[in-house]
């Protein structure tokens, strides 16, 4: 009640906090953790805490000079007592301003450089983690974890400190005042207490529980909003949905959310009229009690008027303080939050004495590689895939003793019916996974003895939905290349054959391709990616699935792209459409997560195996068309 608004206010926060939250066990050594990130900050902490001290101290002293002032300046009728001490007032209550200001600056200081090292190290870490990871994951509970998590860690140094920190340096200060001034009134104003406190307490579950189901429900409407309103989502909605029955869906969890905004209203006013009926008891109290004293001569007036300016100060920090194991454990519970995903470790990473691959083509290698997928608890979290506990159980092995290799400029096709191995196989090229047996070499190096910045700069690869973000073109182009120049970006469109097409766009490269790319049609989509892998230049290119989905129109204009792209490169190409592979140098047939057979186009179909009878089944209806 400094400021009676803003302690309200925190009041009524601490009291929507989740109790159960307070039962919580921290894992060992989550405080000494924070202290490490409080290192960096720790003369600004200590600055902050010094002016947080001045500050109780200031407004402590400013009832005892309106004592002063009636006691020695307004009874006795000494004007300049008056005087000199209502400008010491008033001096006082500028110092307590530029207080305020100075401790608004540290903790800002403190609070946003504790959430800038905070995001960016989970974001550089999340960054690192497995495919496997981001395929388990919630995509929004991990947006949460980065922001909300976060911000309620950034909370612990910023208000969770400073609360405590000023509610009980001001009560040390103020019950000291009021004590020295009248032990008698400062009981009797201590005793109103439990008649905010007991009902606030007895409000507190239902509060909380209802600050738990809206923000659950405000959780489901922006999933909701998310999922409707991406491109796929609204196209799905006007192709098979009914806006209606989603709108009365949206509307039924908007209106609940309504109905619990109403009751914490009426909650919170309940708060407020409580906090505000207890400081108008104990005003009356002392009024009554120290006039009744002061009419016999036991007690002075300006006392009295001391003692009713602290009671404005004492009743927030005490009702603050009665909840204050909340809002810490609150505080750490976030803090252990963000620590739970800073502790998953990255499946891949760069070995001690990484090297670079060597300059020039490249040759791939796979040695008797076997690879099976992780469990869910080597890569995820439960918290982070909406469960209460991940399967550790180990997958069974996809890919058993594959070996073969690709030499330099050699075109190698994988075929085989879906889910026997084949994108598998490629993401173990640019080390998206590591194989669990054998050796993946690339240019004659242990991927996993390889930098990930070489592999990622001497390995390209455009899979069958490739993927653009809501930018530029010309910002997709840069994404693989930085420092390109607007030349090369040409040259790499040209090349690719849509330069044509960005050329005839009235904002050309500006051009934005929307979400995903749906601005651009599936053909263009996969030219624009074919660009961008040209503009990077890699020594290897993996293509999955690259003419999967597209027309005959668009495939053919692709496949114009591809034959730019891969040559002079050694390419490693994944195909359905067994036409697109007929030139291939080699063409290997994967069922099972094995390499059952090998050779040129003519020669499987000439040995009647799988290959052949795949390629019976597609062309059955017509000729096998030519390639091109």
């Amino acid at each position: 009640m400094r400021t009676a608004a803003g302690d309200n206010w925190s009041v009524l926060r601490s009291y929507q906090r989740d109790r159960s939250v307070a039962r919580a066990r921290l894992r060992p050594g989550t405080i000494r953790r924070i202290g490490g990130f409080a290192r960096p900050h720790r003369r600004q902490l200590a600055g902050f805490g010094v002016l947080i001290l001045i500050g109780a101290a200031t407004g402590a002293v400013t009832p005892l000079l309106l004592k002063a002032i009636i006691d020695d300046g307004v009874v006795p009728g000494r004007a300049g007592v008056v005087q000199t001490l209502a400008a010491v007032v008033a001096a006082l209550a500028v110092v307590e301003a530029l207080l305020a200001l100075a401790q608004r600056w540290f903790s800002a200081r403190i609070g946003e450089g504790l959430i800038y090292e905070l995001r960016s190290a989970v974001f550089e870490h999340v960054q690192r983690q497995p495919l496997a990871f981001f395929t388990r994951t919630q995509t929004g509970a991990l947006i949460t974890r980065l922001n909300n998590d976060v911000l309620g860690a950034q909370a612990a140094f910023t208000n969770t400190l400073s609360a405590v920190l000023s509610n009980v340096a001001s009560l040390v200060f103020v019950l000291a005042a009021m004590l020295s001034l009248s032990w008698q009134i400062t009981v009797v104003a201590l005793v109103l207490l439990p008649v905010f406190v007991v009902p606030a307490r007895m409000l507190a579950p239902r509060l909380a529980a209802l600050t738990r189901e809206s923000y659950g429900l405000n959780a489901d409407m922006n999933t909701m909003m998310t999922e409707h309103f991406n491109v796929g989502g609204a196209l799905l909605t006007k192709l098979h949905g009914d806006p209606a029955r989603e709108a009365a869906t949206f509307r039924r969890r908007a209106s609940r959310v309504r109905d619990i905004g109403v009751t914490k209203a009426m909650y919170g006013r309940i708060f407020f009229v409580c906090l505000t009926l207890v400081a108008s008891l104990a005003t009356a109290i002392v009024y009554g009690v120290g006039g009744t004293l002061a009419a016999r001569g036991g007690l002075e007036v300006g006392t009295i008027v001391a003692l009713t300016a602290y009671l404005a100060r004492l009743y927030g920090p005490l009702t603050q303080l009665s909840n204050v194991h909340v809002d810490v454990m609150t505080a750490l519970v976030s803090f252990e939050r963000v620590f739970e995903v800073l502790d998953l470790p990255p499946a891949i990473a760069d070995a001690e004495n990484a090297v670079d691959l060597p300059a020039g083509p490249l040759s791939v290698e796979f040695d008797q590689v076997g690879f099976r997928y992780p469990a869910p608890g080597e890569v995820s979290l439960a918290s982070l895939a909406a469960t209460t506990a991940l399967d550790d159980e180990v997958p069974e092995p996809v890919l058993h003793g594959i070996t073969f290799r690709v030499t330099p400029g050699e075109l190698v096709a994988l075929v085989g019916p879906s889910g026997a191995g084949k994108t598998t196989i490629s993401h173990l090229v640019g080390r998206i996974y590591d194989a669990t047996e054998g050796t993946v070499r690339v240019g004659g190096v242990d991927v996993r003895d390889a930098t990930g910045r070489s592999l990622r700069a001497r390995i390209g690869v455009v899979t069958q939905d490739a993927h653009l973000f809501h930018d530029s073109i010309r910002a997709n182009l840069l994404f693989a290349r930085p420092e390109a120049s607007e030349e090369q970006m040409w040259d790499a469109l040209d090349a690719a054959h849509i330069g044509e097409s960005v050329r005839a766009l009235p904002a050309g490269l500006e051009t934005v391709v929307g979400d995903r790319g749906y601005r651009l049609s599936g053909g263009e989509k996969q030219r624009l990616a074919i660009a961008r892998l040209l503009l990077a230049g890699p020594s290897v290119v993996v293509l999955d699935e690259a003419t999967a989905h597209l027309d005959s129109e668009s495939e053919a204009a692709v496949q114009r792209a591809l034959s730019a792209a891969l040559v002079g490169r050694t390419s490693l190409v994944i195909a359905h459409r067994l036409s697109t592979v007929r030139a291939a140098d080699r063409i290997l047939v994967v069922d099972r997560g094995r390499i059952i057979e090998s050779g040129t186009h003519d020669e499987l179909i000439a040995g009647g195996g799988l290959y052949a009878e795949l390629h019976h089944t597609q062309f059955a209806a017509g000729p096998a068309p030519v390639s091109g």
